[in-house]
Formats: structure tokens, C-alpha cells, sequence
């Protein structure tokens, strides 16, 4: 897996400012004066075409996506993995996939500012959950079915359905295997707290929502006071997961407590000293997919949706080393109990829980 360009879709961290909201009513004015809008299709037709659960439903789509002949697909999903999918997806049914891939910031931007300016080019989106909100809200998707959902995990489905989770980002604990040994490691993360542990840990600096989903797991007495003591642990902060993890593995940070386990994985295959252990409890984090409201191929959008979420889709996300979000393909990325991170808590309590974030562990 390429980790750098896998890193870059979680470098917004759903982080919405006034200053972002300029950028998008700007790009979507510069896109409307600098070509004629595209006529908007007729959304009831759309619906239609995503709503469909005939007997027939596969074999119709499958004819009408090829009369289509192509789909355009926004994504922040690492090239390296982008293109293997787009090719798979081309190879079984013949259709183009004209992929745009960029971090996960830009392809919301985007999405938005031809929404915005009623320039429909885009089919599907996949990428972040908080970002898939952003653009829930922008009321720029349909609620789709897909006889794939139900293989979904509940936890991680919106109850609006305008996108459902496809791969997943675990925080767990990642060591140095020279440095730590397996055994020595405490079950649940308030095992940290013991003295032996002061100046051997460390944590991705922006990490707020792993914090407020623990917190909220936990229930605030508990969360609250484990945190609080956490943060007189002598802490080293790095901005990055994959900045933390190569710590880890250079033996700089001996144990990293929020580390995506795809990046620690990566490196322990590539030979690095480097291991992880899903430490109760563990957030995880969805990525998703949704197809647009306007799309100019919704028979495409929808087989390429049905084909991501399938077991073929998903078990080549697991070959990739990505985190399948379907309950059917099980591997050690995904065979544990985890609590997920609410997509809509992120964008709606963002500043309270990054100031409480910042105050614990950045103004120290």
C-alpha cells in the first residue's frame, strides 16, 4: 500500500472553518463563469434507476450501465488502489471508469463547487465519512439500495442511506517489536496509565474524534478521567499517522496508542519492526461511497457502487491491505469488536471536542 498517498485522505480531519466555506462558494462562482452549466437531469428518473429492487434488477442494470458506456468516479482512495479497482470493475463489465482521485479536502471542494454551480459531471463519490456528510447535507446524493447493504455493519450505516461505509480505518495500538514486547501490553487502553508507561507512548497530534468516541463509549466520568490523566503521561505528539507509525518503527516512539492498523500493517509487511494489537476499545473510522443526486450515468454509478460493496469488491480491498467494511470478508484487520466513529458527531461537535483535545494534550 502506498502509505503517503493513503495519509492524505485524512489530512482535513472534517475540520470545517469559515475560511473553507469561502474557498467552496469561490471555486463554485470561478466554475460557473468559466463554462456553461450542464442541464440538470431529471432526478425523479435517477431515483428510479437507484431505487429498483425487481426481480430483473441486475441483468437491467448491467445492460443499461453499458449503454451508459462510462462512469466518473471522485475518490481520495490511494492510486495504488484506485486503479486496481477501476480496472477490475472495467474488466468485468466493460465500461469506462474515469477515475479523479485527490485528498479527501479536494474532493469534497469539488463535489460542492459543481454542485454549487449546477455543473453535474460527477457519478459516485467515495472517500471520508465526514466529508460523504458534507456533501449529504449539500443534498447533492440519493439514497441508493444495493442488495450488499445488508452485509454492511449497522453501526456504520446512516439511517438517511445516501452513502454506506466500503473500507475502514482501525486506531489501534502499534509497538516497536525490538522495544515492546506483545505480552507486556494492557488489554484496555487505561492499562496506559500505569507509571511504567510515562515517556514510552505516543499519539497522532489531531486525533480528537478517536478521543470523543471513547469518551463517549466510556460514558463521561470514565472517559473524561482517563484522558485527563493520559495527558500527564509525558506524551510525544506527532502530526501524521504515518508520520507516527515510522517513529514507531525507527524506535523513536516505542508504543503509538492511535495508529491506522492498514498503515502498521504495511510496514510489518515490508519488514519493519513494527506490530499492532487491537487494545479495547477500538474506534474505527468508515469510509464510504455515495452516488450523485444529478448523475449523467446513474445505471453506471449504481453497478459500480453494487460492485465495490460486493465480496469481489471487497475482498480486493482486503488484498490491498485496506479494511473491507462487509461482514462477510473477514481477515485480522477487521476480526474484532470496535466502536465507530459517528460521522455527523464530527462535524457537528468538532470545536468542542478539538478544544478539549487541544487543552489536554497540545498546550502542554
Amino acid at each position: 500500500m502506498n502509505g503517503n498517498a493513503a495519509g492524505d485522505e485524512s489530512s482535513m480531519n472534517a475540520r470545517i472553518t469559515n475560511y473553507g466555506k469561502t474557498l467552496l462558494a469561490l471555486a463554485a462562482a470561478m466554475i460557473a463563469c468559466a463554462q456553461p452549466a450542464v442541464a440538470q437531469p431529471a432526478q425523479a428518473k435517477n431515483d428510479a434507476v437507484y431505487m429498483y429492487r425487481g426481480a430483473d434488477r441486475n441483468q437491467r442494470l448491467i445492460e443499461r450501465a453499458r449503454q451508459e458506456g462510462s462512469v466518473a468516479v471522485y475518490t481520495s482512495l490511494a492510486t495504488t488502489e484506485s486503479q486496481p479497482l477501476a480496472k477490475a470493475f472495467e474488466k468485468k463489465y466493460g465500461i469506462k471508469v474515469d477515475l479523479w482521485r485527490a485528498t479527501s479536502d479536494k474532493v469534497v471542494q469539488r463535489t460542492i463547487a459543481e454542485g454549487q454551480a449546477r455543473r453535474y459531471a460527477v457519478d459516485v463519490v467515495e472517500t471520508n465519512s465526514p466529508e460523504l456528510e458534507m456533501i449529504t447535507r449539500e443534498k447533492l446524493f440519493s439514497e441508493f439500495f444495493s442488495p450488499y447493504i445488508s452485509d454492511l455493519p449497522p453501526a456504520a450505516v446512516q439511517p438517511h442511506h445516501m452513502w454506506f461505509p466500503d473500507r475502514l480505518n482501525f486506531f489501534v495500538v502499534t509497538y516497536n517489536t525490538n522495544k515492546i514486547k506483545r505480552e507486556d501490553l494492557p488489554k484496555t487502553y487505561e492499562g496506559f496509565l500505569d507509571p511504567k508507561w510515562k515517556g514510552k507512548l505516543g499519539l497522532e497530534a489531531t486525533d480528537s474524534e478517536w478521543m470523543a468516541t471513547i469518551i463517549k463509549k466510556w460514558r463521561p466520568d470514565r472517559g473524561m478521567k482517563f484522558f485527563e490523566k493520559l495527558s500527564d503521561m509525558k506524551l510525544d505528539m506527532r502530526k501524521g499517522h504515518i508520520l507516527l507509525a515510522e517513529m514507531v518503527g525507527a524506535g523513536e516512539v516505542p508504543v503509538a496508542l492511535s495508529v491506522y492498523n492498514s498503515e502498521a500493517e504495511s510496514m510489518k509487511r515490508r519488514g519493519g519492526p513494527v506490530d499492532w494489537m487491537p487494545v479495547e476499545p477500538v474506534v474505527g473510522r468508515p469510509q464510504g461511497i455515495g452516488v450523485a443526486k444529478n448523475a449523467p450515468h446513474p445505471n453506471a454509478a449504481l453497478l459500480f457502487a453494487d460492485f465495490v460493496l460486493s465480496p469481489e469488491g471487497q475482498e480486493l480491498f482486503n488484498s490491498m491491505g485496506r479494511v473491507p467494511a462487509s461482514l462477510k470478508v473477514k481477515s485480522k484487520l477487521n476480526n474484532f469488536p470496535y466502536t465507530m466513529v459517528d460521522p455527523v458527531t464530527v462535524l457537528d461537535e468538532s470545536e468542542k471536542w478539538e478544544k478539549l483535545w487541544d487543552n489536554l494534550f497540545l498546550k502542554k
